[in-house]
């Protein structure tokens, strides 16, 4: 899969240069999930995303800390690391801006342009990211919600509103949960990530009333 993919990705870049358009394009490379960690079948084997907590369909940093490579010929310097957190939210006022489209008057971006970090010129004016996953995945992960400002990301199950607090800055696995130590953090982050929630008027779960709890007692 991997070398099919570096083979598409180089079949489109062959293509630009020969139609003379490489130098007037931007190529963002990126992932909409973080690796599969769990194995669904014989033909989906599960990969290791170490030091990254679990994969796919979970709010650990192994669902969603994705791979994002940008090729912008004359204005991103070849092999620059940039480790401000962003997410793909952030791509449509992006590329508006490397267009020079600006939006219309009533319509609302959820993310920020990332054109300042791209030249290099400046950082964003924002430090706080959210997710939103209130569903069930079939790799085991369970409806809930994350929020990252800074260096600090707390995940609120909504099953049981239980929460995890962790400093990815000093445990990016996620394995020392700060919650305990930290309440008044916790709160900060958890009405942060509600007012978010409400702002975006995010679908929540409802509960199902045929739901029947399975009786672990019958064989």
């Amino acid at each position: 899969m991997v070398e099919s993919m570096d083979e598409s990705v180089g079949r489109i870049m062959k293509k630009l240069e020969e139609l003379d358009l490489a130098d007037r394009t931007v190529m963002i490379f990126t992932s909409d999930n973080g690796g599969l960690s769990v194995k669904e079948g014989p033909n989906t084997p599960a990969t290791v995303n170490d030091p990254l907590r679990k994969g796919k369909g979970y709010l650990y940093e192994g669902g969603i800390r994705v791979p994002w490579i940008v090729k912008w010929t004359g204005v991103v310097r070849p092999g620059s690391v940039c480790h401000t957190p962003v997410s793909s939210v952030d791509f449509y006022p992006t590329l508006l801006e490397i267009a020079g489209v600006n939006p219309g008057r009533q319509q609302i971006t959820d993310g920020v342009s990332l054109v300042p970090l791209l030249k290099q010129t400046g950082g964003l004016k924002r430090d706080t990211l959210y997710w939103h996953y209130p569903h069930y995945s079939n790799q085991g992960g369970k409806p809930g919600g994350a929020v990252r400002q800074g260096d600090f990301k707390l995940i609120e199950f909504y099953e049981d509103n239980r929460v995890e607090l962790y400093h990815l800055g000093q445990d990016i696995s996620e394995k020392n949960d700060l919650a305990a130590k930290l309440p008044e953090r916790v709160v900060e982050l958890r009405q942060k990530l509600s007012s978010w929630r409400q702002f975006v008027n995010a679908q929540m779960m409802t509960p199902n009333p045929g739901y029947q709890p399975a009786n672990h007692d019958e064989k």
